[in-house]
């Protein structure tokens, strides 16, 4: 059943009974009881998430159709968790977590096992630079398409992709204001307009942004961000549009590598205490803009061609990390020599991508084709100076007393690393219907790759050139048994391939990894569309594993070792529910091993760092609907992040070997969250951390960082 209700050219579409999930559409067409609405301004539609189609599949491809795991984070969900950073956010989705936070100035993701880098990660469609930490006010909602991606964004980490996407133009006009304050003297003003500028209302436009300035829970730690977010989309003819997107971050924050490991084994010291210099930087801007232009030629064909850039700059000005290096080392009465470090690093960023997908028959088969093709190009440069050595002393087991500390030194530059990188791809899939129960989505991308690392040394002019080039060819294929059509069951196969920057300890280029990945699984909606059941097997498999190479004191990130064969193994759980009006559940539990297997590094059968076996969440909101508590919304959200270590993995080849693991125990923590709206005002709270758990994000044995404890934030908005 449903009802349409067309007010000022805006569609609501309610459909009963599915969870309460929201999209925003522009300009589509849409066929209501054999009629046609043309050209709508903006349709809101509340339905099934599951029916619903994602963002990150390129083909507009259904998620029940889809052969692999996709965890999608509505813009409710953010709103009512009130999320402040992408752990918040990866609360909810299980099997991809926080593997570190070096520094405290970013957020490390993994999933499956393995490290979501810069190229994993995505802002509306285009490689977002995850090296910093990451403005959630703009945020529309989030898409985790987990597993191997490699078939449509190249070369991209096993484990999955993340794709952000934010706010976009709306046609009516409106907006919401808001203010945030928080633990920590924490404030941030935050405001959002949108509407259209001329009347024909064929141009619609969005300013979002924010602006926030924060001490810590750690001494002398402080930080500021600027972000801003506008973007413009142009009614160009009858079925042609085009979105213009720009993505504004400026991010200052006090580097903090903690100090609290002795011969890795985490001492107990104050949460509090601050062990860097007080003086210490870490700048980092991120700005990118995308233009796409989308073309209906019918109701079947599109195209849509996306142009995109992106420049990032940081600047690193610091203490050196505690135990990177043999004067480094804390001693066991908690004696520190520090020595002071510097990094600046930049990337220019383009790419160009097309895509056209359409719909056909063939016969008795339907099919639903993509056809695409990117060209991508990355120009890098890292800019590394000679350290400081021998800066002070400090015992980490006393107070910290910044007042003391020597004059801020000058550093020389030592080498400056170039590293451009030029990608081709071309790529097809097609997902073909055979009848109602089965399905296949076949595809295939051939990808080329030019890498090149170009190492300057400014003590004797000398440089080192290494470039790699290769293309190979990555197929995905995947069976679809849906025996109703609430039910699906699927197996998928997909085969991958990375290329490895950088150079063995012998100065030769380091070959490429191929990537194998079996998935099976289940989905289901069960109980007239009140629960989403799905549950998720998979194995995957890297014949070439490299790490930077630790020998000799090597401190050059592009000198590698192949660490060996690598296997991933898990299982993923997946529950959304809406078993009564107004109460929404999200839970999941995921259980992964990650192992060497054949290694002349590392002891086969040894796990990877950083990842938990076990992770597990469950949320739930409830949001009174009637009476007198009418339009108060409560939650919880409860997650479990299991055992894992840390330190530096034992190499096979060292007899003796004095490199040990750091055990990090497993931790549960619990948020509640409050909110109110009255009139056009919308107050909320969050308490974070509730019981004041203790525990730490680990990198080596050199970056401590405690998750911070028990904290509040109050926010009062205001929409118009």
């Amino acid at each position: 059943m449903y009802k349409n209700i067309i007010i000022s050219g805006l569609l609501l579409l309610s459909l009963q009974g599915f969870a309460q999930e929201s999209y925003e559409v522009l300009y589509e067409n849409l066929a209501i009881e054999n009629d046609t609405v043309k050209r709508l301004k903006e349709m809101v539609i509340q339905g099934n998430l599951s029916n619903s189609k994602t963002n990150t599949s390129k083909a507009g491809i259904k998620v029940m159709d889809l052969p692999q795991a996709v965890s999608v984070i509505s813009k409710e969900e953010l709103r009512n968790q009130q999320v402040a950073t992408v752990s918040d956010i990866l609360k909810n989705a299980n099997g991809v977590y926080i593997m570190g936070a070096t520094g405290g100035y970013q957020e490390e993701i993994a999933s499956r096992g393995f490290s979501l880098s810069s190229n994993n990660t995505f802002k509306n469609g285009i490689r977002y630079f995850n090296g910093m930490m990451l403005e959630t006010s703009g945020i529309e909602k989030v898409e985790f398409l987990k597993g191997s991606a490699a078939m449509l964004y190249g070369n991209v980490s096993p484990g999955g992709i993340l794709n952000i996407i934010t706010k976009k133009p709306r046609y009516q006009f409106g907006g919401e204001i808001g203010f945030t304050n928080a633990s920590f003297n924490t404030y941030k003003p935050t405001f959002d307009v949108y509407g259209s500028l001329n009347n024909a209302k064929s141009i619609g436009f969005r300013f979002n942004g924010a602006y926030e300035k924060a001490n810590s829970f750690r001494n002398n730690v402080n930080s500021e961000r600027f972000y801003f977010n506008p973007s413009f989309e142009f009614q160009l003819g009858k079925n042609t549009d085009l979105l213009i997107e720009t993505d504004f971050t400026n991010d200052s924050r006090t580097p903090d590598f903690g100090a609290g490991i002795i011969d890795y084994q985490i001492v107990p010291i104050p949460r509090n205490r601050f062990l860097g210099v007080s003086w210490g930087y870490y700048e980092s801007k991120q700005i990118s803009n995308t233009i796409t232009l989308s073309h209906s030629f019918n109701s079947n064909w599109n195209l849509k061609f996306v142009n995109g850039i992106r420049f990032y700059t940081t600047d690193l000005f610091s203490n050196t990390r505690p135990n990177s290096g043999t004067n480094g080392t804390v001693q066991a009465n908690g004696n520190w020599n520090r020595s002071i470090q510097r990094t600046q690093a930049k990337d220019n960023y383009f790419i160009q991508q097309l895509d056209l997908t359409g719909e056909f028959k063939t016969g008795k088969f339907d099919h639903k084709v993509l056809v695409g093709a990117d060209v991508e190009n990355f120009k890098t440069q890292t800019t590394v100076y000679n350290s400081f050595a021998n800066y002070d002393t400090i015992n980490i087991f006393e107070d910290y007393n910044a007042a003391a500390e020597p004059v801020i030194p000058t550093l020389s530059k030592n080498t400056l690393t170039t590293a451009p990188i030029s990608r081709f791809g071309l790529y097809a899939q097609d997902l073909i219907s055979f009848s109602e129960k089965w399905k296949a989505l076949a595809g295939i991308r051939y990808s080329y790759q030019d890498t090149e690392s170009n190492v300057y040394k400014y003590a004797d002019l000398s440089n080192a050139a290494t470039v790699n080039n290769d293309g190979a060819f990555s197929p995905k294929f995947g069976i679809i048994y849906q025996p109703t059509k609430n039910h699906t069951l699927f197996a998928t196969y997909t085969n991958s391939f990375e290329l490895n920057s950088g150079q063995n300890e012998s100065g030769t280029s380091l070959d490429p990894s191929i990537v194998d990945q079996f998935e099976v699984g289940v989905k289901n909606i069960l109980f007239k569309n009140k629960l989403f059941l799905n549950v998720t097997l998979y194995q995957i498999y890297n014949d070439k594993f490299y790490q930077q190479s630790l020998s000799n004191g090597n401190t050059y990130s592009y000198i590698k070792v192949l660490a060996g064969e690598v296997t991933s193994k898990g299982v993923e759980i997946d529950i959304t529910a809406t078993p009564i009006n107004g109460l929404s559940i999200i839970a999941g539990y995921s259980f992964n091993e990650t192992k060497f297997g054949a290694s002349n590094y590392y002891i086969p059968g040894s796990q990877l760092r950083y990842n938990p076996k076990k992770t597990a969440n469950l949320s739930a909101n409830y949001q009174f609907k009637n009476g007198r508590f009418k339009n108060l919304n409560i939650g919880i959200i409860n997650t479990y992040f299991g055992e894992r270590y840390a330190g530096r993995s034992t190499r096979a080849q060292v007899a003796n070997d004095s490199r040990k693991l750091i055990y990090l125990s497993d931790f549960f923590q619990s948020d509640l969250t409050v909110s109110y709206s009255f009139n056009k005002f919308t107050l909320r709270s969050k308490l974070s951390n509730v019981f004041n758990e203790l525990n730490y994000n680990v990198h080596d044995d050199n970056s401590l960082n405690p998750i911070a404890p028990r904290n509040y934030s109050i926010s009062l908005n205001y929409t118009f």
